[in-house]
């Protein structure tokens, strides 16, 4: 065991709060049952913890109060291991980009492939798919940013980004008065020329339901840069997709948006 805890206080002496099994097999000089072993030990002494086969978070006794780090800390090293292309959006990347009213409950990732959630203390880590012709497209450097923390660096979508996937993944986002917030908080900061570039790269409903909410909150430059991609549009789409059936229940027949071919099926709840 000692052998293990000493290489733990060399990455730790060196700001790495990670590891994976076979760097610890390299580094200690134990024999795999033996590793095996110790790695049982510390994670029952609450030394370290593993969100993932093979991957190793080194606990601080600062951390044992929420049960892990932040995921910040270590989502770059647990993406790299996985050999998975990433990027933080949502509501993690609403509040990054300063959505005051956000409170991330939920860390949530966008990748490329189907991955199941990660609970761990009280963190909860939501991966959010997106089809890997999609992400390719998306996850470009010109539309990311950094996460800085005292373990490095971690990937977040910009803020257009985070935008399209908020609005792309209504119902992950707290729905549409959630989604509605982060674009009153966050939508001035917005480039037009980043939201041309993106729309391309999104369903027409999307496009659309972004463009309604940066106009009805007051973000009139950066609605008029999404404008274009809905003149061709032929059906009307509604605001919200989770109250089709009860709109389509009701007496009166919802509003409509001409300008963004919407259908106005539910109110906008914002704080300002």
């Amino acid at each position: 065991m000692a052998r293990l805890d000493d290489y733990l206080d060399r990455l730790l002496s060196r700001g790495r709060y990670h590891f994976s099994r076979d760097e610890a097999f390299a580094s200690s000089g134990l024999t795999p049952a033996a590793l095996s072993a110790a790695l049982a030990r510390a994670t029952k002494r609450r030394r370290v913890l593993s969100p993932r086969h093979g991957f190793y978070i080194i606990l601080r006794p600062e951390d044992w109060v929420a049960g892990a780090p932040d995921p910040v800390r270590w989502i770059d090293a647990l993406m790299r291991h996985q050999r998975l292309a990433y990027r933080i959006s949502l509501l993690r990347a609403a509040a990054f980009h300063g959505a005051s009213h956000q409170a991330s409950m939920v860390f949530q990732v966008v990748v490329p492939r189907q991955l199941r959630p990660i609970e761990i203390g009280r963190h909860r880590l939501q991966f959010v798919f997106q089809s890997p012709a999609v992400f390719a497209k998306t996850n470009r450097p010109e539309w990311l940013g950094r996460i800085k923390s005292d373990a490095g660096f971690a990937t977040v979508a910009g803020v257009e980004l985070t935008l399209f996937d908020s609005t792309r993944y209504l119902r992950k986002a707290s729905g549409l008065s959630g989604v509605a917030q982060i674009v009153l908080d966050i939508g001035a900061q917005a480039k037009p020329r980043n939201l041309r570039a993106l729309a391309p790269h999104h369903e027409g409903a999307t496009v659309r339901r972004l463009g309604y909410l940066l106009d009805q909150l007051g973000h009139a430059r950066q609605a008029r840069a999404l404008e274009g991609f809905v003149q061709d549009q032929k059906n009307f789409v509604p605001l919200n997709p989770g109250q089709v059936a009860a709109w389509r229940r009701g007496a009166r027949a919802p509003k409509v948006d001409a300008r963004w071919k919407i259908v106005v099926n539910d109110a906008i709840e914002v704080a300002r």
